[in-house]
């Protein structure tokens, strides 16, 4: 299917670059979401890609830091009934180097039930995210890139009007690429084209 079709994405206005597929569409403006976010979501089946950049948590390990910041993402959007599926050790990002350094990166997969923009919890949706932390210590950033797959859709979510509700029908079976292979692919394409945009001198 061509909306499984890779294409590299431009990200913060080409300064960093990444892969996944073209059935994401960029809704940054439209959901106004803040400078340091961007969004893409697939609208027919409510799944999203987040990229979003932070200044560096120096009170956080490496070991561990993306189930940190999955448990700090379910704080943040008031999730109910979350669970760390697994977590990924510590490796380093080549391709990722400023200077000499590499960046680390971390992966942590959770379920955490969510509601959608200002829905209330009687309006929450069972989803998979799959979080990375990419540690860009030289430029004191780090950046996340989390995904969403929704398992379970409310019927009172405004989700359901779009995918229906009920359980999810898993990618594969309606012939696209599961967010898990999306996230990888991602995940080990993302590339900084100008480290200028963490105010970096070369």
């Amino acid at each position: 299917m061509a909306e499984n079709i890779y294409t590299q994405r431009p990200l913060f206005g080409g300064a960093i670059t990444t892969s996944f597929p073209v059935r994401f569409q960029d809704v940054s403006n439209i959901r106004q979401v803040p400078d340091h976010q961007e969004v893409f979501v697939d609208p027919t089946r409510d799944e999203s890609l987040v990229f979003e950049l932070l200044e560096l948590k120096a009170n956080v390990a490496d070991q561990g830091s993306a189930t940190w910041f999955l448990r700090d993402l379910a704080s943040e959007q008031d999730a109910e009934g979350t669970v760390v599926l697994e977590q990924s050790g510590i490796f380093e990002a080549c391709q990722l180097r400023f200077r000499d350094t590499p960046a680390t990166i971390t992966t942590a997969v959770g379920q955490m039930a969510l509601s959608k923009g200002r829905q209330g919890r009687e309006a929450q949706n069972v989803v998979k995210v799959y979080l990375a932390n990419l540690r860009l210590k030289e430029v004191v950033t780090d950046v996340l890139i989390t995904a969403y797959e929704p398992t379970l859709i409310n019927p009172l979510s405004e989700s359901a009007a779009a995918v229906g509700a009920g359980l999810a029908v898993p990618a594969i079976q309606s012939g696209f690429t599961p967010m898990a292979e999306i996230f990888k692919v991602t995940v080990s394409n993302f590339k900084v084209n100008d480290w200028s945009l963490f105010g970096a001198a070369a």
